[in-house]
């Protein structure tokens, strides 16, 4: 080894311990928001996120949680991230002012993210309710704040903190090239059964959206009839949404997007019936449909407000079942664990390797400490997993079977 290259890694080993060092001590303390880490040692980046058709997409991810998640939210942008993507982290009203600092801290701390300068965490948060207004007001925010931030992304994708991946990005982005970029991967029905009666008619006041503190929903003794104007459908809360649709929510150019808006500002869930309305309400939109959220869970029948928890007895049949997302996890579950080890090939406080990574891996330097080539990718195992099932999710859109009826 060379005088050049022995410094070189010597360099590389001082940087990993020392941001190994931080995250031990962010853990510990609560790491005062005035903390910023600006050594000069950081590697800058020697290719940029390049976008285009010929080249693999990109997504902008929404990741929010409340008062105590700030260490899983760490830990789902870490098995999240890629330089070609874009980060908007949300911590809700509930959560305290040292929880966002830290939570800041801790992604300032990991060199990549410092370097390709892609994760930001918002500073004037929002309250966020099971029920009313807030969560959809936050996802529209979350969308504009993304595309003001870079407009070159392909699909906007939400993440809760009790979620996390069943694949590598790089084998997201291999299976997404080989399809349309303007589809949209939104679970709906029309056929509204109970839920018309119980949350759709009924007439909801969220006062978290007017307030600075949180307040209980407001319930009106009346009810509205179903809106005749437009369709309303329903789904899951879970999206994936082109660009140019959210473009078309946030801009429309007719009044559709804020005609649904204002009816289910006053809807007990909007989150599930708000952009599955819009976009099946639209002529240019409802055939870029794909019926399904690409999420594993498991529910009750009928189903309840959210999904089992998921644990270590779930992991082989959500591995096999081809899905790129499940929720819902407790915090630390063994089985997240086992999903870094066997599925992310992700060490703890690192991001998951990729192609993009060009360093050496072990216990004491990262491999993504170092970086190649951005725009390559290297799928592996699950990906042929999600390869086939998104083929399944596209022959139903081509016979029409699934698309918004």
């Amino acid at each position: 080894m060379g005088a050049a290259e022995r410094k070189k890694w010597l360099l590389a080993l001082f940087s990993a311990l020392l941001v190994s060092l931080l995250l031990f001590l962010t853990s510990i303390s609560g790491l005062n928001a005035s903390y910023a880490f600006t050594s000069s040692w950081i590697n800058k980046p020697t290719t940029i996120p390049t976008h285009g058709p010929q080249f693999p997409p990109s997504f902008a991810y929404y990741i929010y949680g409340g008062g105590g998640d700030k260490e899983r939210m760490l830990r789902l942008l870490l098995a999240v991230y890629h330089p070609r993507n874009w980060y908007l982290l949300h911590l809700s009203s509930d959560a305290s002012t040292l929880e966002r600092e830290w939570l800041a801290a801790a992604v300032r701390s990991v060199p990549s993210i410092q370097a390709f300068e892609n994760v930001e965490v918002i500073g004037k948060s929002m309250w966020l309710t099971n029920m009313g207004a807030t969560n959809i007001a936050a996802t529209l925010r979350a969308a504009a704040v993304l595309l003001k931030l870079d407009q070159g992304w392909d699909w906007f994708i939400t993440l809760s903190a009790s979620d996390y991946p069943l694949l590598t990005q790089d084998d997201l982005a291999h299976v997404f090239s080989s399809i349309k970029r303007d589809l949209n991967f939104i679970d709906h029905t029309s056929e509204l059964g109970w839920k018309e009666q119980q949350r759709i008619q009924p007439i909801i006041v969220d006062p978290s959206i007017y307030l600075a503190r949180k307040s209980q929903i407001f319930t009106a003794t009346q009810k509205r009839p179903t809106p005749a104007a437009f369709k309303v459908f329903t789904g899951s809360p879970w999206v994936i949404l082109s660009r140019s649709f959210l473009k078309f929510c946030l801009f429309g150019w007719d009044n559709l997007p804020r005609t649904i808006l204002m009816y289910f500002n006053n809807a007990m869930f909007p989150q599930e019936g708000y952009f599955h309305s819009v976009i099946c309400n639209s002529p240019e939109f409802r055939n870029t449909t794909v019926n399904n959220d690409l999420r594993y869970m498991i529910w009750d029948s009928p189903p309840k407000m959210e999904p089992h928890y998921l644990n270590v007895s779930d992991f082989d049949q959500m591995i096999q079942s081809g899905a790129a997302i499940a929720r819902q996890f407790q915090k630390d579950d063994p089985v997240l664990t086992m999903i870094d080890e066997k599925i992310l090939n992700r060490r703890h406080n690192r991001v998951v390797p990729g192609s993009w990574c060009s360093g050496r891996d072990s216990w004491f330097t990262d491999a993504c400490g170092q970086w190649g080539d951005i725009n390559s990718l290297k799928p592996g195992l699950q990906a042929k997993r999600f390869a086939d099932s998104m083929t399944n999710y596209i022959d139903d859109l081509n016979s029409q079977s699934t698309q918004c009826k």
